[in-house]
């Protein structure tokens, strides 16, 4: 998506912060955290959000999952961590690319 603030991001054309990367998955701070450590954690696949996600996506979707707190341990979140998904604009969506927050300390 040509548009895309975070697809900018995975493709290089913008600098982020980053934390994790792997073939599928992208994680960067924030740059407005709402807490110690917010970071964003995106799949390089665009999907709007969580609401076009279909069967095809499974793995995906699983692998991001299973990177979450292995990002935030790595982040020194080993008391806990908050993990947001918001979804559509009625949720609180900003940007419209599938991305996780990851809130802690």
């Amino acid at each position: 998506m040509e548009d895309c603030l975070f697809c900018k991001i995975i493709q290089g054309e913008l600098p982020a912060d980053k934390v994790y990367e792997d073939e599928h998955i992208l994680a960067f701070n924030d740059i407005y955290p709402k807490a110690r450590v917010h970071v964003l954690v995106v799949p390089k696949l665009h999907l709007a959000s969580l609401a076009e996600l279909t069967i095809v996506h499974k793995g995906m979707i699983g692998d991001l999952m299973l990177q979450l707190p292995h990002i935030a341990k790595s982040q020194g979140l080993d008391n806990g961590f908050r993990t947001v998904f918001n979804t559509g604009a009625g949720g609180g969506q900003e940007i419209f690319h599938l991305h996780a927050h990851i809130l802690g300390g």
